[in-house]
């Protein structure tokens, strides 16, 4: 399982148009094959910085997700509202599927 968290921060203005955006397309992505969860959360100390937390079966499925009809009208709506550069990365619960391990000589 490869967990997506996406961190936006929206002009504080802007936020009940992306609001109405998430709540019109969250039953929609989580029917996305592969989609197993998805949540919005909104920072505790700035309330118009917004994440999502998402669970996918695999990186292709994010992958597809993100080639989607679906994607292509939310994400580039969402973007409009941008008061700086998204944040998102990928995981996975450490023993899970790694997509490379460090040689044992690697350094951090």
């Amino acid at each position: 399982m490869l967990t997506r968290v996406v961190r936006m921060t929206f002009l504080p203005e802007r936020l009940p148009e992306f609001l109405q955006i998430f709540h019109s397309s969250k039953d929609k992505i989580r029917q996305m094959p592969g989609c197993q969860h998805l949540e919005l959360w909104q920072d505790a100390d700035a309330p118009h910085i917004y994440c999502t937390y998402s669970h996918w079966d695999s990186a292709a499925a994010l992958n597809a997700y993100r080639q989607s009809e679906l994607f292509g009208q939310v994400w580039p709506a969402t973007k409009a509202l941008f008061a700086a550069p998204a944040v998102a990365f990928s995981v996975y619960p450490v023993g899970a599927e790694l997509i490379s391990s460090p040689s044992p000589t690697s350094q951090c």
